[in-house]
């Protein structure tokens, strides 16, 4: 029988390394807003689409479950873990924030690109925070008890629209752009 809060753990790791390869392409890409080469704002957007469906509607409830896992356990174990679902919350606002300024410069209206520039380093660096912070904090006290762990994943079936086996085919861009720079 396999642990799930096991797999669930490994699935969230891998997670991060995805993120932190959107992020990478993310800073990349704004680095250009203002400068003589254009950045590609709809690749933009389906970063932030992919952080803000993915990551804010399946990753971080996952994460809730080692949380609340963990509190189950022992609420001893969770301490200053509270602040698990806020962050969450606060990334979910800076996502929909950015996806809308992309959203916007797609769509033509005018937009102060300070605005967008300082979004996107705001997102970019609360969400790199925020990951190292559960790898170094949350993750490593679920390690440390993940055979007592028990965590019910049976409504988990979320597929990872480009980094999965299956792809979502309205992500077809953003995943052949992930699949050039890994080369």
């Amino acid at each position: 029988m396999t642990n799930a809060a096991a797999e669930l753990l490994a699935g969230l790791r891998q997670d991060h390394r995805n993120m932190a390869t959107l992020l990478r392409l993310l800073h990349d890409e704004t680095e250009l807003i203002g400068g003589d080469k254009q950045p590609d704002f709809a690749l933009l957007r389906d970063v932030m689409r992919y952080m803000t469906v993915y990551s804010d509607a399946m990753h971080h409830p996952k994460e809730d479950l080692i949380y609340a896992g963990l509190r189950a356990l022992q609420p001893s174990l969770a301490e200053g873990l509270e602040q698990v679902e806020a962050e969450h919350e606060e990334l979910a606002r800076l996502g929909e924030q950015l996806q809308d300024d992309f959203e916007a410069v797609i769509a033509g209206t005018e937009i102060e690109t300070a605005r967008v520039v300082d979004n996107a380093k705001a997102y970019m660096r609360r969400l790199n925070q925020h990951m190292a912070w559960e790898e170094e904090d949350l993750f490593r006290r679920a390690d440390a008890e993940i055979d007592r762990i028990t965590i019910d994943t049976s409504h988990l079936s979320a597929i990872d629209p480009v980094f999965g086996e299956t792809h979502d085919i309205s992500f077809t861009e953003l995943r052949h752009t992930v699949e050039h720079d890994a080369q």
